[in-house]
């Protein structure tokens, strides 16, 4: 992949239109639409712990090693050996491009003895030695880490004003293209801690740590990128081990492509169902209550690819490693053996052990690691718990548009709450992101309980409009015939249909001519 980006050099022809250069932060380059526009100042605004400074030193860091674009950091609360040690969790070494004069800290932090370094109400100095360090090392990039630090003793807001206004003047003066991060108090109240940051600033960038129920979530927002376009609203993002890694879901195109190959769910009958199998990059749903099969389901799914020498991967939120193999040996699929020979791979994780961008990150590191051609979430609902619907349909389509793009076959569980009787599906936010829905559900017959499964929904294909009885027995799953002399299977409330003589001789006249067509 070339990594390329516009000249901003002074003797370069102009160009109508605000040229960007690229930041390679995961994503945002993205809803930027191509980066920060050059020689300009954007405003990287949040509450405490929300990745401010580590956007700003991300920034600095793919320059130099992408673009070998020296830059100045400049640094108001940390010291520079702070700094330095922070970026080695990330594999920044930034200590070598200090050395080799790519990178240049520049220690603007409190003097401990209390003595004002800057001067008060002044930063004539500051600015200069900024200026100067600029041209000394011919940087492109400059990261300044925080301006509210410089300001919290002073209460004139005309003063905080026109002393910022100074400095990102005279950055852009020089033709610098800079990140300046500042405090807020609260994650949608004031864009900053003082108002007026942000009106002496080109761009606006707002990151939140915002706790939804039990959870933290992330999100950057671009509140304003002056002469360019960008996507609105609010973008879920995460923290690596590389970094700060944005999941531009609004920036997904439906261009994936379409397969009409099948693929064995690892059940005849079921297959039969679904016209012929599931498709190849399709996404599977099976719902119902819990305890109606559907891991059994996943479990003979997982099994086929294996089977075929196909790699897959089985997230599970719910039950352990041990619990899995011993319910999946009990129906003849021995997990170990699978795993043994690299075929399967298992992940069980508690759905509040990190937030769902977490969760999402780890499943597209895993997916890409291990290139599986199947994969498995059980189950959705698990993770969907303290969550807002919005986070969680983010979520799923984050893993559905990425498994349909590495063209994966998924298929996902979903619990609902009503034991028995008719579900909404919908509820679930997630009804009109898959492919194909499978029912399962308890339904009461002759004073026994049963269960019973039927393909609610498939795309592009012919599927059995049948409610068919599904029994667990201990060679798995066994599919048998419809509940043909009841009605109201759905609802929960099934009656036997009048006049049975009459309906038995039709399934007698029925199966008949199946069996002709399976013989003609």
């Amino acid at each position: 992949m070339t990594l390329s980006h516009p000249s901003s050099s002074e003797n370069s022809t102009p160009i109508a239109g605000v040229q960007k250069i690229s930041t390679l932060i995961e994503g945002f380059d993205d809803i930027s639409h191509g980066g920060l526009p050059i020689g300009r100042t954007t405003l990287v605004s949040g509450t405490s712990g929300t990745g401010k400074t580590m956007f700003a030193v991300q920034f600095l860091y793919y320059g130099i090693t992408q673009f070998d674009e020296p830059g100045i950091f400049v640094t108001f609360e940390e010291s520079p050996a702070d700094v330095i040690k922070n970026a080695c969790s990330f594999g920044w070494d930034l200590q070598k491009f200090v050395d080799e004069g790519k990178l240049f800290i520049l220690d603007a932090s409190p003097d401990p003895d209390g003595q004002d370094v800057i001067g008060n109400f002044d930063l004539s100095a500051l600015i200069e030695r900024i200026q100067y360090a600029i041209r000394k090392y011919k940087a492109r990039r400059v990261s300044i880490d925080s301006v509210t630090a410089v300001f919290q003793q002073y209460d004139a807001a005309s003063v905080v004003r026109r002393e910022i206004f100074r400095l990102v003047a005279r950055l852009k003066q020089v033709g610098a293209t800079t990140i300046m991060t500042t405090e807020r108090v609260e994650e949608y109240g004031p864009v900053a801690r003082f108002g007026v940051e942000e009106f002496v600033s080109d761009n606006v960038v707002i990151v939140r740590n915002v706790l939804e129920g039990e959870r933290r979530r992330r999100t950057i927002e671009i509140l304003k990128l002056r002469g360019t376009t960008h996507m609105k609203g609010e973008y879920p993002f995460t923290i690596t081990k590389d970094g700060i890694n944005i999941f531009p879901l609004g920036a997904m195109r439906l261009t994936q492509r379409s397969s009409n190959t099948r693929v064995s769910s690892g059940v005849k009958v079921l297959d039969t169902m679904c016209g012929g199998g599931f498709f190849k990059d399709s996404i599977i749903l099976a719902t119902g209550a819990t305890g109606t099969g559907k891991t059994l389901l996943v479990s003979k799914f997982i099994q086929d690819a294996c089977l075929k020498g196909e790699r897959a991967i089985l997230f599970a939120y719910e039950e352990s490693r041990a619990q899995l193999s011993r319910n999946a040996y009990s129906w003849g699929t021995d997990f170990e053996e699978l795993e043994q020979k690299g075929l399967l791979k298992i992940l069980c994780t508690y759905p509040e052990s990190s937030g769902l961008e977490d969760h999402l990150q780890t499943i597209k590191s895993e997916i890409a690691e291990f290139k599986p051609a199947r994969i498995a979430i059980d189950s959705l609902s698990a993770l969907a718990r303290g969550v807002s619907n919005n986070a969680f349909r983010q979520f799923v389509i984050g893993v559905t548009g990425f498994a349909k793009q590495e063209e994966i076959t998924g298929f996902f569980t979903n619990t609902t709450d009503q034991f028995m009787g008719s579900n909404s599906i919908t509820n679930s936010h997630i009804s009109t992101i898959t492919d194909t829905i499978l029912m399962l559900q308890y339904v009461e017959i002759r004073g026994e309980m049963a269960r019973a499964i039927n393909v609610f929904k498939m795309r592009g294909s012919w599927h059995d409009k049948g409610i068919r009885e599904y029994v667990i027995s201990d060679q798995g799953p066994e599919i048998k015939e419809s509940f043909r002399n009841f009605e109201g299977i759905i609802s929960g409330s099934p009656s036997r249909i009048a006049g049975d003589e009459k309906n038995e001789l039709s399934r007698i006249v029925r199966a008949f001519q199946d069996k002709t067509e399976e013989e003609g």
